[in-house]
């Protein structure tokens, strides 16, 4: 369980990796600079940008959920299927981390009991979903980048907007319409994230090995954009009212980077808690962009916070 766990990892933050420095050759930092190029490509997207505008049709909120269903309905039931693999067994979490379920939940919130006969899975979502079930079927050891990138993701940056979403969607206090959000396993985020880079950092994997989980990374990143720009395209078709929140992005505020999410989000992942609030009173003072960032980009503000941490 959790609570068991939780003290390996405070342990294992003292005694693993040469007294809780982590070296170039560990996996979790390999990932972190392996990704760092393509999430620059991510962050400057036109849906991101778009995003950053404070943009946003509610139907692409709702959109959003259901490619996250497919996606991680495609991920847990490879991780299942592969559980006791000795080179990924030893980052299985279902009761802390399967999302799932809780996003059934938000689907049959905003499309009502009869959900499943009113989505689909889109062409985006299912070149993400195909790459999830060959590489759980044919070299499971690349489920490990997948997990990681989405999990860990959900876990930070995501988290710092759940209340920033319930507030811009009027959603009930008690959580519906949010649960994708909601960890009630995980006590401390920060201790479980420690506990998951310390396990993944302790699997026996050669060098080689760390690279293709590396290049698996960037894959997953890159099917994150394919989803931006899908929903983008969509959006395009949908006659909605926008509102227009007048958020800038980097061109317009002459380069200052701390005005980008994913800084921010790192900062406030890192400890930073004015820039925590930087962000929360930013978002507070948009409607719409309180919106946008709780959707699909949200776990990816999340995804690129834990990358940078």
């Amino acid at each position: 369980s959790y609570s068991r766990v939780c003290t390996t990892a405070r342990r294992g933050k003292v005694q693993g990796n040469g007294g809780g420095r982590m070296g170039p050759e560990d996996l979790s930092e390999m990932l972190a600079a392996g990704t760092k190029e393509v999430h620059e490509k991510a962050e400057n997207t036109q849906f991101v940008k778009d995003f950053l505008r404070g943009r946003i049709r509610k139907e692409l909120f709702k959109l959003g959920a259901v490619a996250l269903y497919h996606t991680y309905t495609a991920m847990e039931e490879e991780i299942e299927r592969n559980k006791d693999h000795p080179q990924f067994a030893p980052l299985y979490f279902p009761a802390e981390l399967h999302r799932h379920e809780a996003l059934a939940h938000d689907l049959e919130y905003f499309y009502g009991p009869d959900w499943k006969s009113k989505i689909s899975c889109s062409q985006a979502t299912q070149h993400y979903v195909d790459r999830i079930h060959q590489v759980g079927q044919e070299d499971p050891v690349l489920l490990v980048a997948h997990a990681y990138t989405r999990y860990m993701g959900d876990l930070s940056g995501g988290q710092v907007l759940r209340k920033v979403a319930q507030r811009a969607l009027k959603l009930p206090p008690t959580g519906e319409g949010l649960e994708f959000y909601q960890f009630d396993a995980i006590h401390s985020a920060k201790a479980f994230k420690q506990l998951y880079r310390s396990r993944m950092n302790e699997l026996e994997l050669d060098m080689a090995a760390k690279k293709k989980l590396v290049a698996e990374a960037v894959k997953a990143f890159h099917f994150n954009m394919e989803v931006f720009e899908e929903l983008e395209e969509i959006g395009k078709t949908i006659q909605e009212d926008v509102q227009d929140a007048g958020m800038s992005v980097h061109g317009q505020m002459g380069g200052d980077i701390s005005k980008c999410p994913y800084y921010t989000a790192k900062m406030a992942a890192s400890g930073g808690t004015a820039y925590f609030g930087q962000l929360v009173m930013a978002a507070l003072r948009h409607p719409t962009g309180q919106v946008l960032f709780a959707t699909w980009f949200a776990a990816l503000a999340g995804l690129a916070a834990w990358y940078l941490m």
